[in-house]
């Protein structure tokens, strides 16, 4: 399962979805389903925003899990 860290990577940072849905301008309701991995695809847009914005890398943002 691939897992997508961006409530951890937030939080580390000391900020809000709400602020990463106004610099990302994404609704909350699209990144919520990110988040729960509720969505099919990434595009390679959205995962360097996420990281420009989370100041993480590609692998700090996604992990896997055994599960």
């Amino acid at each position: 399962m691939i897992l997508i860290n961006i409530e951890k990577l937030l939080k580390r940072n000391g900020k809000t979805k709400y602020w990463l849905c106004k610099q990302m301008n994404i609704t909350s309701r699209n990144l919520n389903r990110i988040i729960r991995g509720d969505t099919n695809s990434i595009s390679f847009k959205y995962i360097e925003e996420f990281c420009k914005y989370l100041e993480c890398t590609p692998g700090e943002l996604i992990s896997t899990s055994n599960k």
